[in-house]
């Protein structure tokens, strides 16, 4: 349906632009020559020629086409707000009519010299330039980002609000590129009305960037499990539509299906999170007692991250150093700390390790240890038998490689069963023992993508690739590179004005 529409647009509009060169004086078959019928039109109009080179930039030059053609539509004396609006929405039913209706001649330089903008208009032209570079901005340079979540505490804080680097990994073509402006999966004032059309989707594509993705960067990305979710408030991304599926309903989409609204977003239109790239394409992954390691190697740990340590006291703790040294809101701790009722003078507190320091020196404390979260079957890639693993003792897994040759078997394909179907688009059929890709029978797959594992800093309240798995760099939107504001309770945090992220 969608190559049809496109068809027909693209036939509409030459047909249209062969009618008014014919009237313009212009030979007409050369309408029909891709950018040299627009190389044409700005010769006619006198346009200066930079604006023909400057439509060649991909998906900003065709802004510039649609402005090209309309000034073309000028020279016909349709100067009108509904005339441009026609020629930018349908040219493919609205140059055909200006170029072989009987009614409509070409006037030339003498008809658009003779039109003067209303001040309305010179408002509504200005404010769509506004739009349009912004659009183009947002997409290709950088975007404003504010931090939802606790998931890299202390590194990134809520309410910091950050600018991400398009740039840093090259800025990505838009999959779905019809879309309200300014927003970016859901209409202002909604959480559920989306704010985008399938009805275009463009293949993945990445231009050139200043640099590559380097291990412990921190990154913004498209949710990898966030394409379908649960559309109703209290789900969405913070009650993930495939742990509803596994944990509540045990795999059975009928039966969701029939209590929630399911919505399936584009893999561009998923939620944005931010985490820190811990393992690169062909790394090995592996948590042993909390702590990460990368390819054997302790992994870099950065000092403002937390995770939860296990303290036993011999009294309470001091409030005044909870709040001074600790930075805990003693009239509303959350989960920053919770005592275990089993065994008394016993905490969990979750804090940086320099804070732990602080509080094994405390005369009242007697132990400080790292606390281990057990509970297995809730992470990736939910295979309890063949991967018993938790948060803290995780893995050693492989990180897929563009053009890796995976092997497929029971034991792998729990691994890489989305990776084939969801992140690289194919058929997986698993029959009698064999496997399918796209109907022929395969023991292997060979990967199109490089894909990267993610982590919050603050290890026990995030998030991450430990429970859904590899990122695709299909998902990748940019680099986090600077805090240019922040606020808590209602006031700045003005230390934290203008700093990098490191």
């Amino acid at each position: 349906m969608v190559l049809i529409l496109l068809i027909i647009a693209i036939v509409g509009w030459h047909v249209g632009i062969y009618g008014m060169f014919k009237k313009a004086g212009i030979e007409p078959w050369k309408a029909l020559i891709p950018f040299y019928n627009t190389w044409l039109i700005v010769e006619k109009c006198n346009i200066k020629k930079v604006w023909f080179w400057l439509q060649l930039i991909p998906i900003a030059g065709q802004f510039i086409t649609i402005w090209i053609t309309i000034i073309f539509v000028m020279h016909f004396g349709k100067v009108n707000l509904i005339d441009h609006t026609l020629t930018t929405f349908v040219p493919f039913i609205y140059l055909p009519y200006l170029g072989f209706s009987e009614n409509e001649k070409w006037g030339g330089e003498s008809v658009f010299k003779k039109y003067k903008k209303p001040v309305s208009r010179e408002w509504i032209d200005a404010l769509v330039f506004a739009v349009v570079a912004a659009t183009i901005i947002r997409t290709f340079v950088f975007e404003a980002y504010v931090i939802p979540t606790g998931s890299m505490e202390k590194t990134l804080l809520v309410n910091d609000f950050l600018f991400v680097s398009k740039m840093s990994y090259g800025p990505r073509i838009p999959t779905t590129p019809l879309s309200f402006p300014f927003v970016h999966n859901t209409m202002p004032f909604s959480q559920t009305t989306p704010s985008y059309t399938k009805l275009i989707q463009i293949p993945y594509k990445r231009l050139p960037g200043f640099t590559q993705i380097k291990r412990n960067d921190v990154v913004v990305f498209n949710f990898p499990a966030g394409d379908t979710i649960i559309n109703e408030e209290g789900y969405f991304s913070a009650q993930p539509y495939y742990d509803i599926l596994r944990l509540n309903y045990g795999g059975s989409r009928e039966k969701l299906f029939a209590e929630h609204e399911i919505l399936v977003h584009p893999y561009d239109k998923t939620d944005n999170y931010i985490k820190r790239c811990t393992g690169m394409p062909g790394d090995i992954i592996e948590v042993k007692g909390s702590y990460l390691f990368v390819n054997g190697k302790s992994a870099f740990v950065a000092p403002s991250s937390q995770t939860e340590y296990l303290v036993t006291t011999k009294a309470n703790f001091d409030e005044d150093f909870l709040k001074n040294d600790l930075s805990i809101d003693i009239d509303n701790p959350k989960d920053q700390i919770r005592s275990i009722d089993s065994r008394p003078n016993t905490y969990v507190i979750n804090m940086t390790a320099a804070e732990a320091e602080k509080v094994k020196k405390q005369s009242n404390v007697q132990q400080v240890t790292r606390y281990l979260d057990t509970l297995r079957g809730l992470t990736f890639p939910f295979d309890d038998t063949q991967y018993p693993w938790s948060t803290d003792n995780f893995g050693p897994i492989k990180i897929p490689k563009k053009g890796e040759v995976l092997s497929l078997n029971t034991t792998t394909i729990p691994l890489y069963r989305r990776l084939i179907t969801v992140y690289e688009g194919n058929k997986l059929e698993e029959i009698n023992g064999k496997y399918f890709i796209n109907g022929k029978e395969t023991t292997t797959y060979t990967t199109k993508y490089n894909y990267y594992w993610m982590m919050g800093d603050n290890r026990h309240r995030s998030q991450d690739s430990r429970f859904w798995g590899f990122v695709p760099e299909t998902h990748v939107v940019g680099k986090a590179s600077l805090i240019w504001f922040s606020w808590d309770k209602g006031l700045p945090r003005w230390k934290r004005l203008f700093s990098a992220i490191k």
